[in-house]
């Protein structure tokens, strides 16, 4: 049997899909595995903000196209860049054990985010941790930041900015988080849905490669991720809206707490809440009650005005898109 995975060709995405392979040719040694190195939009436009050229999915569509045509039998992703809905004749076929979620500040000397001093410059690529961040440290200059996990290392080293804001997980899978960090506690800085989980994705119909890819599910991440993706769908969030949901599993996995934001893209508006539930049963129970849970939190936010930020977000986005710079999120 032979496997041939689609992958982007970033160090961190071909990192990620080598571990995966790994782990399938452990399943059985008789299966041949062969990566389809590509390179989507999204890497062909590094330095344009996401939002204005369509968001994540850039990372994904070109993926999902291949393995739908048959250039490919599976697809391996970063969860978050995952849109609210699969691509048309896909599975989510497994999820496998999820690294750290959380985002981490760096900084020569592995500084708090109390220990900065007002103005000095922070570079983030997301408006979700922009918003957040500064609900906490509004003296703060927040700055875009694009290009892969080295080259925004070496902007920071290169004083470009004072400490940037990157994911736990990414840095972990290169083998580059022995450094100087700071990692923010998700009450601080709520992750992105999916943040630091894999995602697998195969034809709906390959019914033989789906047995083999579900041998390396992880149960708790798939349970929690797909309260996440449940949130996602029923905000009708996108690229567009500093949006964050994340989900855990406590106490030995009998209690499942779910953080939910929205943030405005125009100013420091922002809704926020939490819930939890009990959690027994079998992992189709389990998974169901995650998806009840992420709805519930979600309409917990349209309850308190998510709706509006939404909608905003979409209107300035295309605003931006029409060559309005006063559309763009601000930064201080």
């Amino acid at each position: 049997m032979k496997i041939r995975i689609a992958t982007r060709r970033s160090q961190l995405a071909l990192t990620q899909t080598r571990w995966f392979a790994d782990r399938v040719r452990a399943l059985d040694p008789a299966v041949e595995v062969e990566l389809v190195e590509m390179v989507t939009m999204g890497d062909r436009m590094p330095d344009v903000p996401l939002a204005d050229i369509g968001g994540k999915g850039l990372f994904v569509s070109e993926l999902e196209l291949a393995v739908r045509e048959g250039r490919a039998d599976v697809a391996v992703h970063s969860l978050k860049d995952l849109p609210a809905e699969l691509g048309a004749g896909l599975r989510l076929a497994c999820v496998p054990e999820r690294e750290d979620p959380r985002d981490v500040l760096i900084t020569a000397e592995g500084c708090q985010l109390d220990d900065l001093a007002a103005g000095e410059r922070v570079g983030t690529s997301s408006l979700r941790r922009t918003i957040q961040l500064r609900r906490m440290r509004n003296d703060l200059e927040y700055a875009p930041l694009r290009g892969n996990v080295d080259t925004r290392l070496t902007k920071l080293a290169s004083g470009q900015y004072r400490a940037i804001v990157l994911a736990y997980a990414g840095l972990r899978r290169l083998g580059l988080a022995d450094r100087p960090l700071w990692a923010m506690p998700i009450a601080l800085s709520v992750p992105a849905v999916g943040q630091g989980a894999l995602a697998v994705e195969c034809r709906d119909d390959d019914h033989a490669l789906a047995a083999l890819l579900v041998q390396l599910e992880h149960a708790p991440s798939r349970v929690c991720v797909e309260a996440e993706r449940a949130f996602l769908h029923a905000l009708g969030g996108d690229c567009h809206t500093p949006l964050a949901g994340h989900a855990r599993l406590e106490q030995d996995g009998s209690r499942l707490c779910f953080d939910g934001v929205v943030g405005a893209a125009a100013d420091d508006r922002m809704v926020s809440t939490c819930a939890e539930r009990y959690t027994n049963g079998p992992p189709a129970t389990l998974i169901e009650v995650g998806r009840e849970l992420g709805r519930e939190v979600a309409a917990s936010l349209l309850a308190q005005g998510a709706a509006e930020l939404i909608e905003d977000a979409g209107k300035r986005a295309a605003a931006a898109r029409n060559g309005d710079p006063r559309a763009r999120p601000h930064s201080n």
